[in-house]
């Protein structure tokens, strides 16, 4: 029995070795550097919303755009084959901005049904700017600046721009717990971004030239996938030195949460079954990262119950939470979600138990399409 509590005292410590490295060494590359804020450059924009059944949305966030601190873009908008008045209304606004606004109308295809990418596929080709910007109709800019500020961060070489999709600040541990793993995977892709290794992004804000879309075909490597228009497309197109990120809250865009357990969780459902995906490298240097975290919560438990060096395991267990509340913390500051790091020990003890049960049932049925 010594000898296994042994393996497991020397097995904890290169857990905390490696969650180290993460929190300080490579997520501390986001945390602890600096926000860049860059001189607005007015370049040719075309910012990019897909629609399907969004005439709420439409009415209340198209004008959004529309009073845009920018004088050089357009927005096209892309009706999904909606069944409710999305289109229309669309069309009246088209009639109030006819230099401003872009309409295109997707049918329904029995080929490509419920395939949002097909969709942007016609939207991007339909753009007629050098510079793409994306977001979704349910998301809304947290500034009339955030179309200068996300497209101030290109340059000759930067041709992608990671933006931040935040989510409303709403009561109830569900919008907490919604925000806090928004938090912590933004806090992973703008570090990699930064690192140099860009392995996702969010369509929600998201930026990049558009003869990126079709030096790489576009979608066409994973068409028939339903998700992934934003993080498979940076997966496959984006190198490190030509890709940058937006982390002023003037970039950042918001929707509205998820108000039940069940959608959110057929939310995170569509979005773990692209990481299969990824580049090997990045299943790999996600895949480390998760089991670090599950292991570092079950391997103190035999340690702890035998009393087996407890001085050390207890000693181990704070400096873990010292550096990640801090790098964390940090993170949370920069992009205004300091509220959920006073629940963050109980929020990320309960997303690892979520994460494994979204895991397991998507091995077992497949999540259904964007709308």
């Amino acid at each position: 029995m010594e000898l296994f509590l042994l393996v497991i005292f020397y097995f904890f410590i290169s857990i905390v070795l490696i969650q180290t490295v993460y929190y300080l060494f490579i997520f501390g590359k986001f945390s602890f550097g600096k926000i860049e804020k860059n001189t607005p450059k007015h370049i040719p924009v075309s910012v990019i919303v897909c629609a399907k059944n969004e005439e709420k949305n439409i009415q209340k966030y198209l004008p959004l755009l529309i009073n845009q601190n920018y004088h050089n873009f357009e927005i096209v908008i892309i009706d999904d084959a909606s069944s409710d008045d999305t289109r229309d209304l669309i069309e009246n606004f088209q009639i109030q901005h006819p230099n401003l606004i872009k309409l295109v109308k997707v049918e329904n295809n029995e080929a490509f049904w419920g395939n949002k990418k097909f969709a942007l596929t016609l939207g991007i080709k339909a753009a007629s700017k050098e510079y793409l910007l994306f977001t979704d109709a349910d998301c809304y800019p947290n500034s009339d600046n955030w179309i200068a500020e996300m497209t101030s961060h290109f340059t000759l070489h930067k041709t992608f721009v990671l933006g931040y999709g935040a989510y409303e600040k709403e009561p109830g541990f569900l919008n907490k717990l919604i925000r806090f793993e928004t938090l912590l995977t933004a806090v992973q892709y703008f570090s990699w971004a930064k690192i140099g290794r860009p392995y996702m992004g969010v369509g929600r804000n998201l930026a990049y030239k558009k003869e990126e879309f079709f030096n790489v075909n576009g979608f066409i490597h994973h068409m028939k996938l339903r998700s992934g228009d934003d993080d498979l497309f940076i997966n496959e197109a984006a190198k490190g030195h030509k890709t940058t990120i937006s982390a002023n809250p003037e970039g950042f865009t918001y929707s509205k949460a998820k108000e039940t357990f069940g959608d959110w969780i057929m939310q995170k459902r569509r979005h773990v079954s692209t990481a299969k995906h990824y580049k090997s490298f990045d299943k790999l240097q996600l895949g480390l990262f998760f089991l670090s975290q599950l292991l570092f919560f079950i391997l103190p438990i035999p340690l702890l119950a035998f009393q087996f060096q407890w001085i050390i395991i207890v000693s181990l267990i704070a400096f873990r939470y010292l550096i990640t509340w801090l790098s964390l913390g940090y993170s949370a500051s920069k992009l205004e979600e300091k509220d959920v790091m006073y629940w963050y020990p109980i929020l990320e003890l309960i997303l690892i138990l979520i994460q494994i049960n979204v895991f397991i049932k998507n091995i077992f049925s497949k999540p259904y399409t964007w709308k």
